[in-house]
């Protein structure tokens, strides 16, 4: 929720690498010719003693002054009149991106799970898991009626979640949970009404639409993964698969802080 203050003038984006809202909302910023001061957080020691005064914890978050509006909010707007996919579109293109993250996860040696992605506290695994959680969050807010709350995307593997296999066989979960909504209860639902997400007023249409396209560039990290390891990634997804979508132009946010 953004409230009005008069006095501010300086606009600060906070943001962190790899956070997929984050490169959107910057993006979109800058398509639209306002002026920010890029705050990276993990990277800026202050940034997270300033948003915790205003009761924030999380990014990505645009502030000016004592105002402030949560980014995803920025991040959901479509630019150049684009129109929102269908339901049924939206959830055909989940399936394809759930689908490709098995296999594109699958190729990673496991050697090679732990290796954190460029300036990110976050693994390679923690990012595949990240993927199909990103689902399984839409899930619980449908079938079991839970809210999603501020840090359901920070979620890590559980402890006992350690090998490939078993984030492989969490993702396959999701996978057969989700097209088994859509198959049933998907076909009956209402789009239209409200979600119950903390990051601002949308419908569940928009919330699909956001879990779609969250997912899918996470997938093309993936892929960006693979290709740093010299590895060529197994049927992965077209341009096709993400036409429609409200993509960030970048696959990775690479800008450093300068000393």
């Amino acid at each position: 929720m953004v409230q009005s203050s008069p006095e501010a003038s300086v606009i600060k984006a906070y943001w962190q690498p790899g956070c997929t809202s984050c490169l959107r909302m910057k993006e979109f910023l800058t398509k639209h010719g306002v002026p920010f001061v890029s705050v990276n957080v993990l990277e800026d020691r202050d940034a997270f003693a300033e948003l915790a005064m205003l009761g924030i914890r999380s990014v990505p978050i645009v502030r000016r002054g004592e105002d402030w509006a949560n980014g995803q909010v920025l991040a959901g707007i479509a630019w150049g009149g684009a129109q929102i996919l269908p339901a049924r579109e939206l959830a055909a293109r989940l399936i394809e991106i759930q689908a490709a993250a098995l296999r594109l996860f699958a190729q990673i040696p496991d050697d090679r799970l732990g290796r954190m992605l460029p300036h990110r506290p976050r693994s390679y695994a923690q990012l595949a898991y990240h993927i199909f959680n990103i689902a399984d969050a839409f899930l619980e807010h449908e079938v079991q009626n839970l809210p999603l709350k501020e840090g359901a995307y920070g979620r890590v593997p559980l402890p006992e979640m350690t090998t490939k296999a078993k984030i492989l066989a969490y993702g396959q979960d999701v996978l057969g949970r989700f097209q088994a909504w859509w198959d049933g209860p998907g076909q009956t639902t209402d789009f239209s009404r409200k979600a119950q997400v903390y990051y601002g007023d949308v419908t569940l249409h928009e919330y699909l639409e956001r879990t779609t396209w969250h997912s899918g560039q996470h997938v093309r990290q993936l892929m960006m993964v693979l290709n740093m390891l010299g590895i060529e990634p197994d049927r992965p997804p077209t341009k096709e698969t993400f036409a429609g979508l409200p993509m960030p132009d970048k696959v990775w946010d690479d800008e450093r802080l300068i000393a």
